[in-house]
């Protein structure tokens, strides 16, 4: 009986345990699936709202590859503290804790599954590649084409929607849509006579008699008080931000004739270029021209893509932010010969390029060049309609304007005024004169609080350009002519 007793009291401990496994199993299964639904949050692309509003012609293609950019937001007192910091040459200069931290970076690689999600070395930005069907199903939305003001752009139905635990950390977001018109080159070339083609392998060094040469431009600008001092530009590298190629034949003419004793190197972002139009030649040369023995690295992409092409663009700067984040101070300067007026970009856009600008110069301590345009007060094309080029207005860059320069039999500055043509008002062509005015989109900084800044029509607004130089009259070498 007692034998009985133990067995009885072992099977009714060995059901209890059996029961409670699975109790404790149920009641795991019901809280899994009462587990609430993750929170999300609607990210606005900056695009204005009579655009969105205008008809829409269809739908985009799930097909379609899109490329896609992500600023994320920077501490300022992180920013402040890095523009605090003396760039030590050689030393890293990625200051602790600037960029997203990798349980961020997880949860970001587990909503966009299946999508090579790249962080740049600061972790501020990251960048992938994704078809639009793709996308459409991840971000809860639809891509549709708009026509708006005689030209159509692609762009979400609604509003794209990602997990709110790193949605408050997206400062921007671009390449979803396509709005932003295109960048335009700041050149004025013409086309040389024919008589003064080279047609022959040897090399052309024979200038055009009424352009300014090298020894013009230096000895009017003090370079050539420098060349006598040694200095030609060992150790600085000059970055140049592309959308196009360039003529190689012509750039190699151009080297040969100054004696280029520097490094050319080429940096393909996002695909290499379609077509050469003669700005990424022009800035070669001219960058060569005053600094023979710097190193020139170009950073060139297709800017005849049909997507955000200033996506690509903010990629080129976050490559030479990469390539800088190890060794400080190795950058030197960046040009850029690009720009677009300031209503014809998204504010994502805008936002994007600003953060790379603030970190080139804040945490990589570059000095960043933009030129100002080419079609006076009216950025836009538009004549009288006042506009300023973007990115030249952002107060992290240093807008150049162009002059008109001539000089005496001693390449010694005669006389210098802002470049200037009288227009045809139907169409710029990069004709109207340099570039300047208020911006619509900064307010004015401390540093420009100055004697001549300051006056009746500046109404604490950004104004450009900066600094002015030489942009007329120069001698090129451009297609196989001078």
């Amino acid at each position: 009986m007692k034998s009985l007793w133990k067995a009885y009291h072992a099977k009714v401990v060995h059901l209890s345990a059996l029961f409670l496994t699975l109790l404790f199993s149920l009641v795991s299964l019901v809280s899994c699936n009462n587990q609430p639904e993750p929170l999300y949050t609607s990210i606005n692309l900056g695009i204005p709202a009579a655009a969105l509003q205008s008809p829409v012609k269809g739908n985009l293609p799930d097909s379609t590859e899109l490329h896609i950019g992500i600023t994320f937001k920077i501490d300022p007192r992180l920013l402040h503290q890095a523009d605090q910091q003396r760039p030590q040459p050689g030393q890293p200069s990625k200051p602790p804790g600037l960029g997203i931290d990798n349980g961020l970076y997880q949860k970001m690689k587990g909503f966009f599954q299946g999508i090579d999600l790249r962080l740049s070395k600061l972790r501020t930005y990251g960048s992938f590649q994704a078809q639009a069907g793709t996308l459409a199903r991840l971000l809860q939305t639809k891509f549709v084409i708009h026509q708006y003001k005689g030209r159509t752009f692609y762009a979400p139905a609604t509003p794209p929607k990602v997990p709110t635990d790193f949605a408050q950390t997206i400062d921007a977001m671009t390449g979803l849509d396509n709005y932003s018109l295109h960048p335009k080159h700041d050149l004025h070339l013409t086309s040389p006579p024919a008589s003064q083609v080279s047609r022959n392998g040897a090399l052309d060094c024979r200038q055009a008699s009424q352009t300014l040469t090298l020894g013009d431009v230096a000895g009017a600008y003090g370079y050539n008080q420098l060349w006598q001092r040694g200095v030609h530009g060992e150790k600085m590298t000059i970055n140049l931000v592309e959308i196009d190629g360039s003529y190689q034949d012509d750039i190699q003419n151009y080297l040969g004739c100054i004696n280029f004793k520097g490094h050319l190197s080429f940096v393909n972002v996002d695909g290499h270029p379609s077509n050469a139009e003669g700005e990424s030649t022009l800035d070669i040369q001219m960058a060569a021209g005053l600094a023979p023995a710097a190193s020139i690295k170009v950073y060139q992409t297709d800017g005849n893509a049909d997507n955000d092409t200033w996506t690509q663009v903010n990629d080129e700067l976050q490559h030479i932010i990469d390539d800088n984040t190890a060794n400080a101070n190795a950058g030197s300067v960046v040009s850029i010969s690009l720009g677009i007026d300031e209503a014809d970009i998204t504010s994502d856009d805008v936002r994007a390029l600003d953060s790379s600008l603030q970190q080139l110069t804040r945490v990589e301590h570059m000095t960043v060049f933009v030129a100002s345009g080419d079609c006076g007060a009216y950025a836009d094309e538009t004549f009288g309609d006042l506009s300023v080029s973007y990115p030249a207005t952002d107060p992290w860059a240093v807008a150049v304007g162009g002059t008109t320069l001539s000089v005496d039999g001693h390449s010694n500055r005669a006389d210098e005024v802002a470049w200037s043509h009288f227009p045809n008002i139907f169409k710029c062509k990069n004709s109207w004169g340099t570039g300047g005015g208020n911006s619509s989109l900064f307010h004015r900084s401390d540093w420009q609080n100055a004697n001549g800044v300051t006056n009746k029509y500046s109404k604490n607004e950004r104004q450009v350009p900066d600094v002015s130089a030489v942009a007329d009259n120069l001698a090129v070498y451009f297609q196989g002519a001078w």
